[in-house]
């Protein structure tokens, strides 16, 4: 195996379908087989998690070019835009989270999914490689609002009250951004004045850490996803509020 303290890396849409299907791999991997998520689409014969949607998305994959083909993938983002949300007949999470406020603003909206990385590569460099793809990807299309949902692991809300309420009280997103889950489970679990923040932010995913960094937010209520064994919320972020201090880590190295 490669050592992943010295990655050759290349961040770029997958290519062809060599590069799909290991990052359908690295997902069932990390979604499937580390956190005990399922789904009728998945494939525990070959290994691959997928579903209906990935047809319709574009998949950001970042490559160690040092491992050998078919293991090359050690992350993954896949982003849908709105014509290719059109032809899916929706975006993914609106199974989870109403996006009329949204789909209501006339702006141009990207969807985040599916983005994890190889265990091997994790505490690195290498989300920050993949987050300048993505940085690259949305200034080439003009990307105005980025949603999607994260996940904390398990859908015990009692275990995880602290941080959905810090998410709620301190990071609650502004009324023109506002998504609210279809199967509501509120977030306002625990007043702000007895949550304990500096572990609530321990108990935090991060991937969600990492967005409220950057200026994001996250829309009303929580949504149990039992067949992915998470409890999700949607982020959303606006491009032009985005932190601007926090953005150079984003953008750096993107042309």
């Amino acid at each position: 195996m490669t050592n992943p303290a010295t990655p050759i890396f290349e961040a770029r849409l997958a290519r062809d379908d060599g590069d799909l299907q290991a990052a359908l791999r690295l997902r069932y991997d990390v979604f499937v087989r580390e956190l005990g998520g399922n789904g009728p689409d998945v494939d525990h014969c070959a290994g691959l998690e997928r579903d209906r949607f990935d047809q319709f998305y574009d998949h950001l994959v970042l490559i160690d070019l040092a491992r050998a083909p078919g293991d090359h993938v050690v992350g993954v983002y896949r982003v849908m835009q709105s014509d290719a949300a059109a032809r899916a007949g929706q975006f993914y999470c609106e199974d989870e989270y109403d996006l009329a406020v949204l789909r209501a603003s006339d702006r141009r909206l990207l969807e985040l999914g599916r983005s994890c990385l190889h265990s091997d590569y994790r505490g690195g460099t290498a989300m920050v490689e993949l987050w300048r793809a993505l940085a690259r990807y949305v200034a080439d299309h003009h990307i105005e609002v980025l949603f999607g949902v994260a996940s904390f692991h398990g859908t015990d809300i009692a275990a995880l009250a602290q941080p959905l309420s810090l998410l709620h009280h301190r990071h609650l997103s502004p009324t023109n951004l506002r998504v609210r889950s279809r199967v509501f489970q509120s977030m306002d679990l625990v007043a702000e004045t007895v949550i304990n923040r500096p572990q609530a932010m321990r108990d935090t995913p991060a991937l969600i850490k990492a967005y409220l960094r950057l200026g994001g937010c996250v829309g009303e209520g929580a949504f149990i996803d039992h067949a992915f064994n998470t409890t999700d919320v949607c982020l959303v972020m606006d491009t032009a509020q985005m932190n601007a201090r926090n953005a150079a880590l984003y953008t750096r190295a993107a042309p």
